[in-house]
């Protein structure tokens, strides 16, 4: 019986060890999991917590007390006085005290406050559509992050797939050596070809690992220390008709309106000055005790302007709305520029690629197999499998360069744009 008890508790003991021999590489390999995390997604978390984009909504905060500031009346003054007197005249000797008051009431001039208002809302309306430039002009930082990773990585796969084909070679060249087949010289090119494809490979991984942080940084470290990315590089579907593009109204841009609204800003700044050679008027008012008198008054004050009538002010503002015109100017011009510069890229870009998937990648890659393949018979030399694996790798790399480049391409042209295609 005890031998019975001895044998079960040594099954159950066999069996809880499999099991936790078994559960030990999911447990390892859920810990090993990292964060995935598509284009869409790390868009999302760069817009909610990018600095660049609560830099935007401050200024709208700003611009918004600019238009309250803008909208207010000024304030009455209010003066109190009192003090305690006597008639000099010997005969009377009395003393009393003495009161007055006082209100007065600036009035500022219709024409003035109404052009100061117009150019508060005109800020708010540029700080407003500056959001949406700030919105915009993250996105396309983030994409060009997000493909310049996407490259890194496409490199380090390709860079790890000639490692395993230099490896295999150098295996080969060391059999034949060993077996006296081969001369030594040749273990020593493919051993140093075997070093070169590692250095490389270090040197690619280290590129991934600064790519990744600098699109976490965009995220303001959403992403965390260790995370991959999926998606692929952007496909041109359509031709891209550069002309028509830059013909249409580009008022819509976000750059365009907001400069659009300095420039309002600055021409409703030319009339307030304008206005203010008008001088503001100051209703006053009030009551006065003294002795051996009483008053109520009432009165004007009108400032004159005898030796300056705001030319300094309105020259000033001339300049700046000048200024904020030929900003304008640039902009549209930039815009048109950059639509058709990135148009161009992004045909040329496409074109390449194409001639790469009609026949360079597949040529490349089968004269590689080939030459392994004759390697491997002993009919070909080791140079000649290192020629190809390098021209292969170079079509490849050239490829991806291609098609990072188109993605670049239609990133730029959807920000000159303004919009997505």
């Amino acid at each position: 019986m005890l031998a019975r008890l001895c044998n079960c508790a040594l099954l159950m003991a066999v069996m809880v060890v499999g099991m936790s021999g078994a559960l030990m590489p999911s447990f390892a390999q859920a810990k090993e999991q990292m964060p995935t995390f598509d284009l869409d997604h790390i868009v999302n978390l760069a817009l909610e917590r990018n600095p660049t984009i609560a830099g935007a909504q401050s200024v709208i905060e700003q611009n918004e007390g600019r238009q309250i500031q803008a909208g207010a009346y000024p304030n009455p003054t209010i003066t109190v006085q009192t003090a305690d007197a006597a008639l000099r005249d010997p005969s009377v000797g009395r003393r009393m005290g003495e009161r007055a008051a006082s209100l007065s009431q600036p009035l500022e001039w219709p024409g003035k406050r109404a052009a100061r208002q117009d150019a508060a809302d005109a800020g708010l309306a540029s700080a407003t559509v500056g959001l949406e430039e700030a919105k915009l002009n993250l996105i396309a930082e983030v994409k060009q992050a997000f493909y310049e990773l996407l490259l890194a990585e496409r490199t380090v796969d390709l860079l790890q797939q000639n490692l395993e084909i230099v490896q295999e070679v150098a295996r080969i060249v060391k059999a034949r050596v060993r077996s006296g087949e081969g001369p030594q010289f040749e273990l020593v090119k493919a051993e140093v070809e075997v070093l070169k494809a590692k250095q490389e490979m270090t040197k690619a991984k280290n590129v991934v690992r600064v790519k990744l942080v600098g699109l976490d940084t965009l995220t303001s470290g959403a992403l965390g220390p260790r995370y991959k990315v999926q998606g692929d590089f952007r496909i041109l579907r359509d031709h891209l008709d550069a002309e028509q593009m830059a013909a249409r109204d580009p008022s819509q841009h976000p750059t365009l309106r907001r400069q659009g609204k300095l420039v309002e800003q600055a021409e409703f700044t030319v009339s307030k000055e304008r206005h203010s050679r008008v001088p503001d008027v100051t209703l006053f008012g009030g009551y006065a005790r003294e002795v051996g008198r009483e008053a109520v008054v009432a009165g004007l004050s009108v400032p004159t302007p005898l030796w300056y009538r705001q030319q300094g002010h309105i020259a000033t503002a001339l300049g700046a709305q000048r200024k904020e015109e030929a900003e304008l100017i640039r902009a549209r011009n930039d815009i048109g520029r950059a639509i058709n510069q990135h148009a161009r890229e992004a045909e040329t870009a496409q074109d390449q690629i194409l001639v790469y998937e009609e026949g360079l990648l597949k040529q490349a890659q089968e004269a590689l197999r080939i030459a392994q393949l004759s390697f491997r018979q002993g009919a070909s030399s080791l140079l000649d499998v290192l020629d190809a694996q390098r021209v292969q790798r170079q079509i490849t790399v050239d490829y991806n360069l291609a098609r990072f480049e188109l993605s670049l391409a239609l990133t730029r042209f959807e920000r000159a744009l303004g919009a997505p295609l």
